[in-house]
């Protein structure tokens, strides 16, 4: 039996977006809940853990060093609802920079080897996970490329904004 708790942090999750409850406490068996402290890491930059992070409470930083044992700058600040580590869960590269707890954090993991366990038996749960992280990635391109033109614009003061 999958712990309810689980079930229920996983349908309030993008991914879970086009699951139905069976299929959410099918894939919830596959997955882990995860408490971190403040600063904690989650994944080393330079590693590759092939792990999706659900954040179910917290905050979770990308995080980078200004030098070897200096100061952590945060690239981004990512919150409850968020994906992280979607990027090394899809292509096994290593992360190019640290995840962060700021502050006390919950995540709930899924390890992409545990994801491919489901593919005879459940080849559209997969399917579905997949869609879901795509629109995930999707929407993190289109912000980016929006902040590109805006930083463009600023930089050549084109369209009267700046």
């Amino acid at each position: 039996m999958v712990d309810a708790t689980k079930i229920q942090l996983l349908r309030d999750s993008k991914l879970a977006a086009e699951l139905t409850p069976e299929q959410c406490a099918i894939l919830a068996e596959s997955m882990t809940i995860r408490e971190l402290a403040d600063d904690e890491i989650l994944a080393e930059e330079g590693r590759s853990d092939a792990e999706l992070h659900i954040i179910v409470s917290g905050t979770i930083a990308v995080s980078k060093r200004e030098h070897p044992g200096g100061d952590w700058l945060n690239l981004n600040v990512l919150t409850k609802g968020d994906l992280v580590g979607e990027l090394a869960f899809m292509d096994g590269r290593p992360h190019y920079a640290a995840l962060r707890a700021l502050g006390p954090a919950r995540v709930l993991n899924l390890e992409r080897q545990a994801l491919e366990k489901l593919l005879d038996s459940q080849p559209r749960i997969v399917y579905q996970v997949m869609r879901a992280i795509f629109r995930v990635v999707h929407g993190i391109m289109h912000r980016m490329s929006l902040q590109q033109v805006e930083l463009t614009n600023y930089i050549y003061k084109q369209h009267g904004k700046y």
